[in-house]
């Protein structure tokens, strides 16, 4: 079969023939029908991870399950299914708990050493499938806790957003925030992951929606998904107009962006007891210096948030359903669509002003 892999770091992505294993244990072999082009298989792709290398990426994952191994108990061929990236073993604490979203053991999705690869090269090397997913292929093998049925109704380029993006910002606003009806959010950075937290607070019933972006074309699109109110902060003060229009300052603020100095501003927005949720990251070393008298004296709370504080088997197919009651809008995420060839040059289409998400949706066999 085809896959698109990164063999070299910063040296791109190339389509070439590899072999795929047969399922085992709990695996699950899956006709890929979409995958969606997100910026963290592209860091993986050109940044020293130490993941071993050739490497298969692609997390957003959509397609039909074409076969399963003796231990599968969930799915069944035929069934669309999503992938996701959050990796959870079902049987520690955490897991028992509902929080598969910080499994203990996420390496038990995988093979261990002493079993053949799930994936090689035509020379017979291994491939390593990171995060366990592997959907820049035709098909991909994944274990049934990475995978969620989903209805056969929802088309499989939407579908394959649900996997990351979606549960990631819609995630952070509805489980790891627990906004409420008539609550004030801000939402800083209007990217893709952004208008999902908007799509997430418009289902909470967030009354104050304020998307705070650089960009006028990402906060005209921000309006669409249901922002009340739009600053850009390159031309106005963000934390002051964030305080003229609710009056206290926000109950959360979401940070997209990940720039210390943008981190700083967030906390600036919420009232006395709001909560700051980290979600994106432009540097992994950036540090960000808090006056702690002023955290204890307002009681405000900055928290980090993984994926949405997701849990897939629940979250996923609920998010499928509220966009066929066209209560959740994937279509305008849709910007792009390429074949499975093309993902270096869909990866150049996400600086395009008027490109949010890019979907490989051809040439999957």
């Amino acid at each position: 079969m085809k896959a698109t892999l990164v063999r070299e770091i910063g040296a791109g992505f190339v389509t070439e023939d590899v072999v795929l294993a047969d399922p085992i244990g709990r695996e699950v072999l899956v006709d890929v029908k979409a995958s969606g082009l997100c910026h963290t298989d592209l860091t993986f792709s050109r940044n020293e991870m130490g993941t071993p290398l050739p490497m298969l990426l692609g997390h957003e994952v959509a397609g039909v399950v074409a076969a399963v191994g003796p231990g599968v108990t969930e799915l069944a061929v035929g069934d669309h299914v999503v992938g996701c990236l959050v990796q959870s073993c079902g049987k520690c604490e955490a897991c028992l708990t509902g929080r598969t979203f910080q499994c203990e053991h996420p390496e038990a999705t995988l093979r261990t050493g002493d079993e053949p690869a799930r994936v090689t090269d035509a020379h017979g090397h291994r491939v390593e499938q990171v995060f366990g997913l592997g959907g820049f292929a035709q098909q991909a093998l994944i274990h049934e806790n990475q995978l969620v049925k989903v209805s056969d109704a929802i088309p499989f380029p939407q579908a394959a957003l649900l996997g990351c993006g979606v549960v990631t910002g819609a995630g952070a606003v509805i489980n790891t925030a627990n906004t409420q009806a008539g609550d004030a959010v801000v939402i800083v950075g209007a990217g893709g992951v952004g208008l999902n937290a908007i799509n997430g607070a418009v289902v909470a019933g967030a009354t104050t929606i304020i998307a705070v972006d650089v960009a006028d074309d990402k906060l005209e699109k921000a309006r669409r998904f249901g922002a009340t109110h739009t600053i850009n902060s390159t031309t106005t003060d963000a934390v002051a107009e964030v305080m003229a229009i609710t009056g206290r300052g926000a109950d959360a603020a979401f940070d997209f962006v990940g720039i210390p100095a943008v981190t700083a501003s967030a906390l600036e927005m919420l009232r006395p007891g709001g909560g700051l949720y980290l979600i994106g990251i432009i540097d992994p070393t950036a540090t960000m210096p808090l006056l702690t008298i002023g955290l204890i004296g307002t009681q405000k709370r900055i928290q980090g948030v993984y994926m949405g504080s997701t849990t897939p088997k629940h979250d996923i197919p609920l998010y499928a359903d509220l966009y066929l009651q066209g209560r959740f809008n994937l279509d305008d995420l849709m910007s792009r669509e390429i074949a499975l060839d093309g993902v270096e040059a869909g990866y150049e289409l996400l600086h395009e002003p008027d490109v949010t998400r890019v979907v490989i949706t051809s040439g999957l066999g």
